[in-house]
């Protein structure tokens, strides 16, 4: 569908055309129709799929069809789990809000504390935060839920899994008085999300978007057989000296696995800067300059310090530590091959990863092929996975007879 099938404002489709958005994407399509009906969603669909703009459009609308009556808080509070993300869509709003009067605001922690004051004391019609700042801000009363009209919880499943959990039943609480809540995650499963929505959400309609076929294939993705950490180094080091590696993302486990790998690659002459999830704000924005810029080729980042990171032109992601679970290898592959671009996953395994692997290979439904690099392949054949047996319950024996009553 093309965004001028929607009834939206003139404003806001002037926006769009100068972004040059004219065709909804299948998030979008979907989500659209239900949220101008300000009914509550909650939505799932692949990264790089346009679900930022699915619930922006709507927000705006509302406040365009029921301008502010009075001067107060924030009609409309995005929650989103880091700071990154937080800033990509003020950025989004800045753009769609551009030929009307409304005002968009951010706060985030990492951020000097009096540079919040004019977000809090003007009329910010849209609000961006991380929740731990903004919680800070309830309990001073600086700033006041209540007026929240609509709440869109952004990658709610991440503010879950980072720890949230409390601040946003906080914030769900006390913006009571809402009238809409839309709550996003790249997936609907799992017993802490229900449990969240179950009492954050009235009645809603679920969506789960799924790429089209076209898109399915975008990402190639295979894995390296490694012996050992020295083997697994070295297919590194190979593959990012190919010509094809233009910006490369690789994740690993721990900060100290950061630390160690950096200068290793250093050593062997591949440029490259990096990612960890307590970095002050000046250097995490120093790095992923230098990252989109090209100036460093190869970004290296742990998932909590990559979560929300919105990159364009990614053209590999490689796992050099598999992630603990199989939808964070599905959220951290989906940073490549974006905006109908090609990419391409790369996982180095070891014997200890072969467990996960089977995980994620049973989560993506898809066998992750298995590549070798003349030169460096490995000298041990491919750990295989232990198959669990089933116990068979077995009724216990015993020699006295059953009575029954007369």
């Amino acid at each position: 569908m093309q965004f001028d099938e929607f009834d939206l404002d003139p404003a806001l489709l002037r926006a769009l055309q100068k972004a040059d958005f004219k065709q909804a994407t299948q998030i979008q399509e979907l989500v659209l129709p239900i949220a101008l009906e300000a009914r509550d969603i909650m939505a799932s669909a692949p990264t790089g799929t346009g679900k930022t703009l699915a619930f922006l459009l709507p927000a705006i609308q509302y406040l365009l069809d029921f301008p502010r009556r009075s001067p107060g808080f924030a009609r409309v509070l995005i929650m989103t789990p880091t700071r990154e993300l937080a800033y990509q869509t003020h950025q989004e709003i800045q753009k769609l809000i551009q030929f009307t009067d409304l005002n968009a605001g951010v706060i985030t922690g990492g951020i000097n504390y009096g540079s919040h004051d004019e977000v809090l004391t003007k009329n910010n019609d849209l609000l961006v935060a991380t929740p731990g700042r903004l919680t800070e801000y309830l309990d001073k009363e600086t700033f006041q839920a209540e007026h929240v009209e609509v709440l869109i919880l952004d990658e709610a499943d991440r503010m879950l899994d980072m720890g949230f959990i409390g601040e946003m039943n906080r914030i769900v609480l006390e913006a009571k008085l809402r009238k809409q809540t839309m709550l996003f995650s790249a997936t609907l499963e799992g017993s802490n999300l229900e449990r969240f929505a179950g009492h954050s959400l009235n009645n809603p309609e679920r969506i789960e978007a799924e790429p089209p076929r076209r898109e399915r294939g975008k990402i190639t993705q295979w894995v390296h057989l490694a012996d050992d950490t020295e083997h697994k180094l070295a297919l590194l080091i190979h593959l990012l000296k190919q010509e094809d590696v233009q910006k490369a993302i690789v994740f690993v486990k721990t900060k100290e696995r950061l630390a160690q790998l950096t200068g290793q690659l250093q050593t062997a002459g591949i440029r490259n800067c990096w990612l960890q999830g307590d970095m002050p704000l000046d250097k995490r924005q120093q790095a992923i300059f230098r990252f989109q810029q090209g100036q460093s080729p190869v970004l290296i980042a742990t998932d909590v310090a990559a979560r929300g990171l919105d990159i364009d032109d990614i053209s590999h992601v490689i796992n050099y530590d598999l992630p603990r679970t199989a939808d964070i290898y599905v959220h951290r592959i989906g940073r490549t091959g974006r905006a109908g671009k090609k990419g391409i996953a790369i996982s180095l395994i070891e014997a200890h990863d072969m467990a996960v692997l089977a995980k994620i290979e049973r989560y993506t439904e898809q066998k992750l092929k298995r590549r070798f690099i003349e030169g460096l392949r490995p000298k041990h054949k491919e750990a295989k996975v232990p198959v669990k047996k089933k116990k068979v319950a077995t009724k216990k024996k015993t020699g006295a007879k059953s009575k029954t009553k007369k």
